[in-house]
């Protein structure tokens, strides 16, 4: 079941003291919801697809308190196991990706990543 970002209640200051350092200021006042969503360790989304339709995914990942942490974020498309990418990066690397989930959630109404996540993902960096 896919969560409604819409209800996600932001984590306790001692949750979100940890990562500010690490998160770009101008990023800062989503980083309550951002680590809720990390703390959900998983996101259901759609990826946009340029002049068709948008392919359906499930990203999952371990779980760390520690900014530093490697966290492995899985992402599977349109639910085939065929097309599962994994990819490995710091806590609060995807933290930050999850962020820019949120604001563009806010602006487009449909949960999906980046294009910069997405170029990691693929390896295409």
């Amino acid at each position: 079941m896919a969560v409604n970002l819409d209800l996600l209640k932001p984590a306790p200051p001692k949750d979100v003291n940890i990562f500010t350092p690490y998160i770009p200021s101008g990023k800062r006042t989503f980083l309550p919801l951002g680590i809720a969503l990390y703390q959900r360790g998983t996101l259901e989304g759609q990826r946009g697809i340029e002049g068709g339709d948008n392919i359906e995914f499930v990203a999952s990942w371990n779980i760390s308190n520690l900014p530093a942490d490697l966290a492995r974020c899985n992402v599977v498309f349109d639910g085939n196991p065929e097309l599962t990418y994994e990819i490995t990066m710091t806590t609060f690397e995807l933290v930050d990706h999850l962020i820019d989930v949120l604001v563009s959630y806010r602006r487009a109404r449909v949960a999906d990543f980046s294009k910069t996540f997405y170029r990691k993902l693929l390896r295409l960096e």
